[in-house]
């Protein structure tokens, strides 16, 4: 046994089922390892797709996803999709195969510091020496799943993957446990909520990495709480509950805020600055804060609870709290979810993006997958896009890198072949990561893509009109019609809602991926992004 066999063993002992990313002579013998065993090589346009996709996948399942590159471009290239699982906190094993241990000093073609360049973007990055494998990848496996979850990212010499091994394969526990909530914790909470007249109860990232979220919303219709959300916790709470006052931060903003500035307590369940920071959004009120992690401080903020505890056993303590009356009516909730819903489709004859979310949303089941891009977009499938299960409206929030909805749409469509996939994405995303349907059409991968086209780069050019600015950078072009296909994968356009229809029941017909371009246009943006 090689030490690269000891590592894919260990991989597949963790419950590893694909490795991501691009060859090259030092990343063969890991390729080689890989092919006889039962975890695949999934070849990648780029290695920052290849970051992207574990990503996806360590965030969708747990198990950390594995992405590998080559030394210096390659790992340049990767460490944009390892950025995602840094801070969209998702496990995730990097790994770079270097040249041989006896050049890893010398100033030689392609060569860079590695463990420099992986520091600022991971937990940890840990050198792989002949006799020293096993404990340093043991050690990754458990520290990328180990609350808050994040990359590891590991350094392979080619000779050391070629040596003998010399080790037994080893485990680390994977998953760190926190303890439940002190006493004088939840007994702050409850007189917390029992001097409160309008509480709001916030969901997080967090959240989705534990067990017992769906207990909230027992919580919630006990205290009869309205709630809001991040765009990573959409679904963890059921957003067609007439409770669910919509996402911070995101479309239609205004609106959002002007209903949260009602509530006298913020109770936050699972949330992670990380997405959006509370001074931005909730500073002038009392906060309760329970999550994995303890909140940071500041001046700005009234933390009255700031504990990092057991969020299963978090919500159990609040579900067991008694029920508090407040002033908060049916009506007045209903209102606000009325006045949002109309305000997210401004009354405009063109096709806009509004319009291919609704068909959309109308056409898959409740658990398809929507992954999507970072633009305009964004802010509006937030807003819009309803969804009552979790982790099922995927995007990237923390990191809210350009280029993450095509991989992620795929990654999807491997963890969850039985489901319906769809990724949506803007034009400037798609320039960035068209290569990857390849990938789709390599794999067969029936996972629609469609592509949002207006020929710009529409956030950019909302922020230049707010700011007063002449739109100058941000203009695409005018966008040519749509091709029979893109790296053989097959296309149409479509240019209103029912050519969107029939296109989908197309590509649903398609056993591989398709493509579909919605020629919509930008303007609806402008009223629907910041407002």
């Amino acid at each position: 046994m090689k030490n690269v066999d000891l590592i894919v063993e260990m991989l597949a002992g963790a419950g590893v089922r694909w490795v991501f990313g691009v060859p090259s002579g030092p990343v063969l013998p890991l390729i080689e390892a890989l092919r006889t065993s039962p975890i695949d090589y999934v070849l990648t346009a780029s290695e920052t797709s290849a970051g992207f996709m574990a990503s996806t996948v360590g965030a969708l399942t747990g198990v950390p996803g594995v992405c590998v590159s080559t030394l210096g471009p390659g790992a340049t290239n990767m460490t944009t999709g390892v950025g995602a699982a840094w801070l969209d906190r998702a496990p995730v094993i990097a790994i770079t195969c270097n040249v041989e241990t006896a050049w890893l000093e010398r100033r030689i073609q392609m060569r860079i510091d590695h463990h420099a360049l992986f520091a600022p973007l991971t937990k940890a990055s840990r050198p792989l020496r002949r006799g020293f494998v096993a404990a340093p990848l043991a050690e990754a496996l458990a520290l990328a799943t180990a609350e808050p979850p994040g990359p590891v990212h590991l350094d392979l010499p080619e000779d050391v993957g070629l040596a003998a091994a010399t080790e037994a394969p080893a485990m680390a526990s994977i998953r760190s446990r926190l303890g439940p909530p002190a006493g004088d914790t939840i007994e702050a909470v409850a007189a917390a909520l029992a001097h409160s007249r309008r509480p709001l109860l916030v969901t997080g990232l967090s959240l989705s990495r534990v067990g017992g979220g769906g207990g909230l919303l027992d919580f919630v219709e006990k205290q009869h709480l309205p709630f809001v959300s991040t765009l990573h916790a959409k679904g963890l709470l059921p957003e067609s509950h007439a409770g669910s006052a919509g996402v911070i931060g995101r479309a239609r903003r205004s609106d959002v805020a002007a209903f949260v500035r009602r509530a006298d307590l913020i109770v936050a369940v699972g949330y992670d600055p990380i997405e959006i920071n509370y001074e931005e959004w909730c500073a002038a009120t009392p906060i309760v804060h329970l999550s994995t992690e303890a909140a940071e401080t500041s001046e700005a903020l009234r933390l009255v609870v700031n504990a990092a505890c057991d969020l299963d056993a978090a919500v159990e303590a609040l579900v067991a709290l008694p029920p508090q009356a407040n002033d908060w009516t049916d009506a007045e909730i209903a209102a606000h979810r009325a006045t949002l819903d109309a305000a997210l489709r401004p009354d405009l004859a063109s096709f806009g993006g509004q319009h291919v979310i609704d068909v959309l949303r109308g056409r898959l089941g409740e658990d398809a997958i929507l992954a999507y891009d970072v633009g305009a977009h964004t802010h509006q499938i937030a807003t819009q896009w309803r969804t009552d299960a979790p982790l099922t409206c995927i995007s990237t929030n923390g990191w809210s890198s350009m280029g993450y909805g095509i991989p992620a749409a795929y990654a999807a469509k491997l963890v969850h072949p039985g489901r319906a996939v769809v990724g949506l994405v803007g034009d400037g995303c798609f320039q960035m990561t068209a290569g990857e349907l390849a990938l789709g059409r390599r794999l067969g991968l029936a996972a629609p893509i469609i592509v949002l086209n207006d020929g710009w780069l529409s956030l950019l050019k909302v922020k230049q009109e707010r700011k007063g600015y002449a739109l100058s950078g941000v203009r695409l072009g005018e966008p040519p019609p749509s091709p029979a296909h893109y790296f053989g994968v097959p296309c149409r356009g479509v240019h209103d809602a029912a050519e969107l229809a029939a296109a989908l029941d197309w590509a649903c017909g398609v056993d591989g991926p398709t493509v579909i371009e919605a020629f919509i246009d930008a303007a609806p943006y402008s009223a629907t992004v910041y407002d």
